[in-house]
């Protein structure tokens, strides 16, 4: 049995402006919790620390406030706000809708995520 908190965060990653996200190892997986301020999009504030013209990263997410529209490279879009889970694939950009950041639990394959080389 294990628990662990977003209070103390393992590690904590730097977006290129307008948000981070926090880690947590838990049962030797990680966890994030990412804040995704207002203005924010993954082109812009991930994309360069990704070295990647979208993400690539396998979501598997609960949010808990704002809201955010995902557009796939296939062309779905989405919008997710409170309360909605989420299954993303590899291949998306991202951005944070209206004023309020975005903050989402992220249980994917996020060990990479926003991390810098």
């Amino acid at each position: 049995m294990e628990r662990r908190t977003f209070d103390k965060p393992d590690e904590k990653r730097m977006f290129e402006g307008n948000g981070f996200a926090e880690l947590v190892s838990i049962a030797g997986r990680p966890v994030s919790r990412g804040t995704f301020e207002p203005g924010w999009r993954w082109t812009t504030n991930l994309g360069p620390i990704a070295g990647t013209p979208t993400c690539q990263t396998s979501h598997l997410g609960y949010v808990l406030s704002g809201r955010m529209r995902i557009m796939t490279d296939a062309g779905q879009t989405l919008e997710f706000g409170p309360g909605d889970l989420l299954a993303v694939e590899p291949g998306h950009d991202a951005e944070v809708i209206g004023d309020e950041a975005c903050v989402m639990v992220d249980f994917g394959e996020i060990g990479d995520y926003a991390k810098r080389g």
